[in-house]
């Protein structure tokens, strides 16, 4: 027989230095940017961490603030509570005085005052009830200086309001009726009084047609609404 050839395949050849250094290098390459890789992540893990205490830490400082804003907001409102039960006690106290206000008002020095405005009541009356026909209550009036001729009735406050003023205007209103019913044909006038009455207050009863009491020391001093504003019910 003679010699036989095997065709298609090449024998196999060992591995050069080069393509074995080559090898070694692209592993180290591999290997640095896993590491490079490896470490920014940890890096930013680190970073993410870092940020999420600072939050939490800013989270607690603002609980913190918020719970001593709370804390704050009770004791305003604790100190409210206590400044609005001394106002109602002062209120309380000064509503019971109301008494003695009507008292100083309607002193014998008033019917002096109003003698000087050619007004002469011969009659002094205090707390009315003013009912109809069937005894129902439609309004009461502090104080009721009455003539032959006039009857002025006079709201007194504490302190003296524009609402107050508007409320006597209605009681007028309804004193001229009750009184159409009686037949009661004096004219009525209508007069506010206060211990303390601001001026825009006094001005707002005088332009309504009302004459003002003040008290003024041991007496009183008496407004009188000009003429084109003067009303009688």
């Amino acid at each position: 027989m003679g010699d036989m050839t095997v065709q298609g395949r090449e024998p196999p050849r060992g591995v050069t230095f080069e393509e074995v250094w080559a090898m070694f290098q692209e592993t180290e390459r591999f290997l640095r940017e896993m590491g490079a890789e490896t470490d920014r992540r940890m890096q930013e893990t680190d970073r993410k961490m870092q940020e999420t205490d600072r939050q939490m830490q800013e989270t607690d400082r603002k609980m913190r603030e918020t719970d001593r804003q709370m804390q704050e907001t009770d004791r305003q409102m604790q100190e409210t509570d206590q400044r609005m039960k001394e106002t109602d006690r002062k209120i309380g106290k000064l509503t019971g005085r109301l008494g003695d206000v009507v008292e100083h008002l309607m002193s014998p020095k008033l019917h002096e005052k109003f003698k000087a405005m050619n007004f002469v009541f011969t009659r002094n009356s205090r707390n009315i009830e003013i009912r109809d026909h069937n005894q129902r209550a439609l309004a009461e009036v502090d104080a009721l200086l009455e003539n032959g001729e006039y009857a002025m009735a006079v709201e007194v406050k504490t302190h003296l309001t524009t609402e107050d003023v508007n409320d006597h205007l209605k009681r007028m209103g309804i004193l001229r009726r009750v009184a159409d019913e009686r037949d009661d044909r004096r004219k009525y006038l209508g007069a506010v009084a206060g211990a303390v009455v601001a001026q825009n207050v006094t001005d707002y009863a005088l332009k309504s047609g009302f004459y003002v009491i003040i008290p003024s020391g041991e007496t009183v001093d008496i407004e009188a609404p000009k003429d084109s504003n003067l009303r009688m019910w």
